[in-house]
Formats: C-alpha cells, structure tokens, sequence
C-alpha cells in the first residue's frame, strides 16, 4: 500500500483591520476541508503590507478565530519574517531572465490605461500594457544608475516561453487551463514592498507543504499567475478549491472596505461562536 501525505489547509489573512463573517467563514472553509481528510490546518499572516497592516489587527484576527473554535500548528508563519525566502526566489527568477524594472508610477499606468480602448483586466485590475518592457537594456541600466524609483515586473511572454502550456485543478471547476495572455506583466516586488501577495503566497504554500489551497472566487484567476511561478522555481502544485464569497443584504460582497460588520462587533453584540457559524453557508461550519 502506498502512502500518501496528508491533506495541508491553510487561512492566510492580512491584518489590515478586523476579520468580518466572510473571513470567520473561508478559515472554517479550510478547516472543514482538512478534518475531511484527516489532514491538517494552519494559519498565516500575510503581512507585507507594511504602510497598511498592523499588529493590533494580527492580535484581533488570532483571538477572533481562537473564540469561533479554530485551532492550527505552531508557529504561526508571518511573512514579514520571511523576506529573505522572498529574495531568493526572486533571485532565481532573474537569473531566468523573465524579471524587467518598471519605472512606471501607477498614475502614468492609470492614463495610459484609460488612454485604451477597452484595456483588458488581470488578476489585479486593468492590465499593464507592457511599457518598460519595451525598453533597451541601456535605457533600463541609465534609470537605474539615475536613481529612478522601479518595480519588478514578471515578463510573462518570457516565462510562458520557458514553462509551456500550463493547467491547475479546482476541486469544483476541474481542470483549468493558465491564459498566459489575460495575465500581464504582473509586479513581483517593489522598492517599499520587497515581495508581492503572489510571490509571497507561492513560496510560503511549497514552504509550509500546503496541498489543498482554499479561498474565495475573487482569486480564482490570480491562481495562473501562482501556477506559472510554481512550474518557474521549480515548485509542487497544489490542488485548489475556491468557495463562493458572501455578500450582505444589499448583495455586495462582504469587505472591510465596506465597513462589513467584524466578528467582534458580532460578540459585541451577544453572539456566540455557535450564533456566528449559523449565519455562514454550511460548507464552512
């Protein structure tokens, strides 16, 4: 008989305010799915957001969670730990040669948007249109040394080039094939933020062994941008399942820039954890 490793979930939350019923409902998500499987659960916070996360928040989300039952593995991994397992993955995906400086500030990008017709989206809105691309490694070389301010942006043409086609699995979905051309030059890094959400959360999926990586639909096409770095350092891929998100009584999915109601507000008000999980489809409790 064959072993097989066990099923690995994980709630990956970035502390930039307090959790509202729609967090409380993708951790119990995860959970649910790693009790399925007899696997395990762990917790992460996605910190690199220096200007907007806060450890007030990170303390809320652990006790929040803690009081609707959940439990995870120790040590609780926080990115902001983490930036060198960042940089080397960085560094090997310029030695691949697919990473290029933008110097484009997101006000020139946003004209140079608006300026086309019917800019396409990708997974972080409208799509860079490839403009420092273009530009001539002597070019590249003189911002640098002028003391220009860059990003580092992934050249997917570059790396579709070196990778071929691709796919992942959605557990609801099936098999998905990645549309190298709906994704765009996505940003890697930036000078204030030395990694991005995508990079961050593909390293610290294969570093912390997830396989089954559960969360919302309004992720669903950044999973191609996460499947062409993978196939790029050479990583496992993960199986996936994205849960439908909830929304309020006027429709709206739940956010916090909404000002969704928090699990706290929701103790606050006398519910109980056993209150807080029946407002949540069942698939979470």
């Amino acid at each position: 008989m064959i072993a097989t490793a066990p099923v690995v979930t994980r709630f990956a939350p970035s502390p930039t305010g307090y959790l509202h019923l729609g967090h409380g409902y993708s951790a119990l998500f995860a959970v649910a799915r790693a009790r399925e499987a007899g696997g395990r659960f762990l917790l992460r916070i996605e910190d690199i957001d220096r200007g907007r996360c806060r450890a007030e928040y990170e303390c809320a989300a652990i006790e929040d969670l803690a009081w609707l039952g959940l439990e995870w593995e120790q040590p609780v991994r926080r990115q902001s730990d983490h930036m060198a397992d960042y940089a080397r993955a960085i560094d090997s995906l310029d030695g691949l040669g697919v990473l290029y400086p933008c110097f484009c500030t997101r006000a020139e990008i946003a004209a140079e948007v608006a300026a086309a017709a019917r800019a396409p989206h990708g997974p972080d809105g409208p799509r860079y249109p490839g403009t420092c691309r273009r530009l001539s490694d002597a070019e590249r070389a003189m911002r640098v040394v002028g003391g220009r301010a860059y990003a580092l942006r992934l050249d997917v043409e570059m790396a579709t080039d070196i990778t071929g086609s691709l796919s992942w699995t959605d557990l609801d979905k099936g098999v998905i094939e990645v549309r190298p051309e709906a994704i765009g030059d996505v940003v890697i890094a930036r000078k204030d933020t030395p990694t991005s959400y995508h990079l961050a959360v593909t390293v610290d999926d294969q570093l912390q062994g997830v396989s089954l990586v559960t969360r919302g639909d309004d992720l669903f096409h950044a999973t191609d941008v996460h499947r062409l770095l993978q196939a790029l350092l050479g990583y496992a891929t993960p199986i996936y399942r994205h849960h439908a998100l909830l929304s309020g009584a006027d429709g709206r999915r739940l956010a916090k820039r909404d000002a969704a109601k928090t699990l706290r507000e929701l103790r606050a008000a006398g519910l109980g954890p056993d209150d807080v999980r029946a407002l949540m489809p069942a698939a979470g409790r």
